[in-house]
């Protein structure tokens, strides 16, 4: 044979060659992202721990072009008009386990603050909470605390609820998953043993099978004793559902934030200036080395049971640190540079129309607030108010619970 016929068959043996190659990458690919696409659809959206926002040393994904690029967010400064809290007497008597929140007019959002101990801001914390923009809401009662797992147990017994985490995932929910990885269970906090970077989550999240509310670890932990700790691995319809049999609702973004300042403005937390004034721990928050060493300086290495921590100026336990807590906004984060172009003080904000987070497009997602006990500065510092958290309607995580707030008029109609 000549060299002008060997060459025929070289570049086809050369091409087989390189087809099988790409085969079998082909194969490596579909493996890893079949085993992968569960917990990354159940995965925790805010990533301080949720909802919480995307890795922080990744780039966000291109606007889609169906969808109008939100507009950047104002950086300038603004100084904090002082809250004007309505002076109508509170209805009495309150329902129990509640408290009035006045409502009045209030500056919505956050600042970086500076010059503070533990201020720093993780994650650009507060880039999506500008501009700062004056708010109206009315008066309305809300949870002392978040629900606990005693209330939702009475929930659940008296209508035979069953929550997310407690459901099978479907496949047309999950494209692509293993039938075999789609099974009941929630993303759960698992740190590891060792320092790493902060660049993914997946090194200290991961997907338990059969970890739901009853069992927030998994199925080896249960909540015998813990009555008094926050409910979680709530998704929002979850939580919705409880609102609903309790005679109440969740609290819009604005009404949470109105009653977390506690009738201060422009504070960086919700009781003042002063990460631990005096010394004194004021919310359940990370120390130590994040991700792997919690040294539960403040009394608790994880979760702690509610009202533990000092009540903010009306009263309201826990709306920093903790767990994260569920407003009933969708989010978007060009939503306050929205409602300041309209060129008046807003009144009762409900939130925009509809989702949009430009890092993960088609994502319906919520507003989150409060941060958890796994906030910290060094990667997310959400229990600044005014900070904002998101997070996939369907996923519940330990750390995430909710609390309820109950308007006049359902108080007037019980």
């Amino acid at each position: 044979m000549t060299t002008k016929q060997r060459a025929p068959a070289k570049r086809k043996r050369q091409a087989e060659t390189k087809n099988r190659t790409i085969l079998w990458l082909v194969i490596i690919v579909a493996v890893f992202v079949g085993a992968a696409v569960v917990i990354y659809y159940k995965r925790p959206a805010n990533l301080e721990a949720s909802t919480g926002t995307t890795t922080p040393s990744s780039t966000p994904e291109p606007f889609s072009s169906s969808q109008p690029q939100p507009a950047r967010p104002v950086l300038t400064h603004v100084t904090f008009a002082p809250t004007v809290a309505n002076t109508a007497p509170a209805p009495s008597p309150a329902p129990a386990g509640m408290v009035w929140i006045p409502g009045g007019e209030f500056s919505m959002g956050a600042q970086d603050p500076t010059g503070m101990d533990m201020n720093d801001v993780g994650m650009k914390a507060t880039l999506d909470s500008r501009p700062i923009h004056r708010v109206y809401v009315d008066g309305f009662f809300m949870d002392k605390t978040d629900v606990t797992n005693a209330e939702f147990a009475k929930f659940v017994k008296a209508t035979g609820y069953v929550t997310i985490a407690e459901r099978k995932p479907r496949p047309e929910d999950y494209p692509g998953a293993p039938p075999e990885n789609l099974v009941a269970g929630s993303v759960v906090f698992a740190p590891p043993d060792h320092p790493v970077p902060l660049d993914n989550y997946f090194q200290w999240w991961t997907y338990v099978p059969g970890a739901n509310w009853r069992h927030p670890q998994g199925p080896d932990t249960n909540i015998v004793g813990k009555d008094n700790l926050p409910v979680v691995h709530v998704a929002y319809e979850d939580a919705t559902a409880y609102a609903k049999w309790a005679g109440k609702r969740l609290p819009t973004e604005a009404e949470w934030e109105f009653a977390a300042r506690g009738g201060l403005s422009g504070k960086p937390y919700v009781w003042g200036d002063e990460f631990r004034p005096h010394g004194k721990w004021m919310a359940n928050t990370f120390e130590g080395h994040f991700p792997d060493k919690n040294n539960g300086d403040d009394g608790y290495p994880g979760i702690s049971p509610v009202a533990k921590f000092p009540a903010n100026g009306y009263g309201l336990y826990d709306m920093a640190g903790d767990v994260w807590q569920w407003t009933s906004d969708w989010y978007r984060p060009d939503y306050y540079q929205q409602l300041v172009s309209q060129g008046e003080m807003a009144r009762n904000p409900q939130g925009p129309d509809s989702a949009y987070d430009p890092a993960e497009p088609g994502h319906q997602k919520k507003v989150q607030r409060g941060g958890s006990f796994l906030c910290t500065d060094q990667y997310c510092s959400r229990y600044m108010v005014g900070t904002r958290g998101k997070g996939d309607i369907d996923t519940g995580t330990n750390h995430l619970g909710f609390r309820c707030v109950m308007t006049l008029n359902q108080f007037q109609n019980r």
